[in-house]
């Protein structure tokens, strides 16, 4: 999700100003419609919503005019895939609690990946996270809640907070575990907290520590999402178009 998707109109397309061109997503379960925003008189951008599985979906194309029926003006089919990014979210949330796993990513921070590299993989971890259905139970610190805080283990925050990947920080910080991590001691005795100010993360250990801390500029400026029941309206700033999800 969050590409963009251009969509080009063919000349008996091109239509009058008081039409509105939206997109139909079609999924097995799930149900997006996107608003659309005109370039040009033949062009149009949205952008590609999330989806909870890996399937080829149709989307249609529809435009709409007030006092007049909606109209499908052409149907394709668009895939959705599964990413480097998507694996590594699924395992990274599978593998909340389990020592052996979370020890397992340390040697992500042994090879210091160049901070260009680290800021593509917070962005895109981080977003497959979004897009993940995690169980009603899912929680930072993982399915062993009987642990007390004075028991030093690794976690997930851990791990965002070694690397220093400030989305998936704060979207870790917003689940179930996610406060309640930050005071936990790994082997070391580090928490989060100590790891972002050991390693020099100022925005990291602002974000930790600072009460009401705002989410990161680079997605407060990208998006923001309203959930309802079944239904979730995402605004995306960057082109002002609207996403309605809703499950079939």
């Amino acid at each position: 999700g969050d590409s963009v998707i251009t969509v080009q109109l063919t000349e008996e397309d091109k239509v009058e100003d008081d039409v509105v061109f939206y997109l139909v997503f079609t999924g097995s379960t799930v149900q997006h419609c996107t608003s659309t925003r005109k370039i040009n008189p033949g062009s149009l951008e949205t952008i590609s919503p999330g989806h909870d599985c890996c399937e080829t979906v149709k989307v249609a194309l529809c435009a709409s005019r007030e006092g007049h029926p909606v109209l499908v003006v052409a149907e394709e089919s668009f895939q959705f895939v599964q990413d480097e990014a998507y694996d590594a979210a699924q395992f990274l949330a599978t593998c909340a609690g389990n020592q052996q796993a979370l020890n397992f990513t340390r040697f992500l921070d042994r090879s210091r990946p160049p901070a260009a590299d680290v800021d593509f993989l917070d962005e895109k971890v981080a977003l497959a996270f979004r897009h993940l259905k995690l169980p009603a139970e899912w929680n930072v610190l993982g399915a062993d809640q009987s642990l007390t805080e004075n028991i030093p283990r690794e976690t997930l925050m851990h791990f965002a907070v070694r690397l220093g990947l400030l989305r998936l920080t704060w979207f870790l910080l917003q689940q179930p575990g996610g406060r309640g991590a930050l005071s936990i001691h790994n082997n070391e005795g580090a928490t989060p907290v100590s790891l972002a100010l050991e390693r020099g993360y100022q925005k990291l250990h602002q974000l930790l520590t600072e009460e009401g801390a705002g989410e990161p500029d680079s997605w407060s400026t990208l998006s923001h999402t309203v959930h309802s029941g079944d239904y979730s309206v995402k605004h995306h700033r960057g082109l002002d178009v609207y996403l309605l999800t809703a499950e079939a």
